[in-house]
């Protein structure tokens, strides 16, 4: 049976929205400001190499303003048991407007993403959604979903893709998705062992698995969920940002990502690779070299053995079709 899949890219763009209860504006300035640099940068690389992506984007960045975002908020919001994770509390802090607060709000690189082939917006939530924080409901999260659809409804966009929040996914969750009309989720990664590591030494294993094969080779299977009709799309790799501490290790890190993607390609499977647009916000050109070695092998597979660059929805419209993996875990 064919793999639906392929090398599928999404990114997280959430601006502030991802990072508020661990990160001050002033603490990532930088990097937060360095987005409107970053999104052209990749998107003009994704279409000289033919690169489709998911870009997986919170709500609240769809707004035109302060007072459009407060209108349109959830008849539900979510009671989180902690406070610093609750972005609704924090609305009268924001600036009126994205020219005002390049932060929070981000019509114009949305619009700018919808300008170029093969890009999808999925959606990561209207809020940034934290699933499996103590207090939000469920009826909470399809509150959440439902507005996150009707702001991109109203850029022409049907949402069928989403990436959870840090990874927060549930069952009932992944229900209620299905039901709201999404057809794609992305799963945890498939070095998943070393996902569950809590703690310093958690982080540092994952950092170490970006430079060395401490587990598998990432390579992925879409497949169906039968109980909820919505598949799953896992993914593979976080793509690190460059860093100077690590720069003599760049080759290493390369390479391990280009390894996975060749092993994938010539065993008919998927490797799905993720980060953030903030993650390029500083070192752009350095991020964009190593983004553009990435692409030169996507390019030599596709000719090679015809590999093919899909969104979270082409695969899932793929498997949806017919040739279909079943979801065994």
């Amino acid at each position: 049976m064919q793999n639906p899949g392929g090398f599928v890219i999404s990114l997280d763009f959430e601006l502030h929205w991802g990072i508020r209860d661990h990160s001050t504006v002033e603490q990532y300035r930088e990097n937060l400001l360095g987005v409107r640099q970053a999104v052209p940068a990749i998107l003009e690389l994704f279409e000289r190499y033919g690169l489709h992506a998911t870009w997986a984007t919170v709500g609240f960045l769809f707004f035109e303003n302060r007072d459009d975002l407060k209108a349109a908020l959830p008849k539900e919001l979510p009671l989180y048991r902690e406070t610093s994770l609750d972005p609704y509390a924090a609305l009268s802090e924001l600036g009126k407007n994205e020219d005002e607060d390049p932060f929070h709000f981000a019509p114009s690189l949305i619009r700018k993403i919808l300008g170029y082939e093969g890009q999808e917006i999925g959606t990561h939530t209207l809020s940034h959604f934290y699933a499996l924080a103590p207090g939000p409901t469920l009826e909470s999260f399809r509150a959440d979903l439902r507005c996150a659809k009707s702001i991109a409804g109203q850029y022409g966009i049907v949402l069928k893709s989403i990436v959870f929040p840090r990874n927060q996914i549930s069952r009932q969750h992944i229900g209620i998705c299905a039901e709201e009309g999404l057809i794609a989720y992305r799963g945890t990664e498939a070095d998943s062992w070393i996902e569950k590591r809590k703690g310093l030494l958690g982080r540092a294993m994952r950092l170490a698995n970006s430079y060395l094969s401490l587990n598998n080779d990432g390579c992925v299977t879409p497949c169906l969920d039968e109980e909820y009709r919505i598949v799953r799309v896992s993914q593979s790799r976080f793509l690190r940002p460059w860093s100077a501490v690590l720069r003599h290790f760049e080759e290493m890190r390369l390479r391990r990502i280009c390894a996975s993607m060749d092993a994938a390609a010539r065993s008919n499977r998927t490797f799905h690779l993720w980060w953030h647009p903030h993650n390029f916000g500083v070192h752009l050109e350095e991020n964009i070299a190593a983004l553009t070695r990435i692409a030169e092998k996507y390019a030599n597979m596709r000719r090679e053995m015809g590999w093919p660059s899909l969104t979270m929805a082409e695969v899932a419209e793929n498997v949806l079709r017919g040739e279909k993996t079943t979801c065994t875990a």
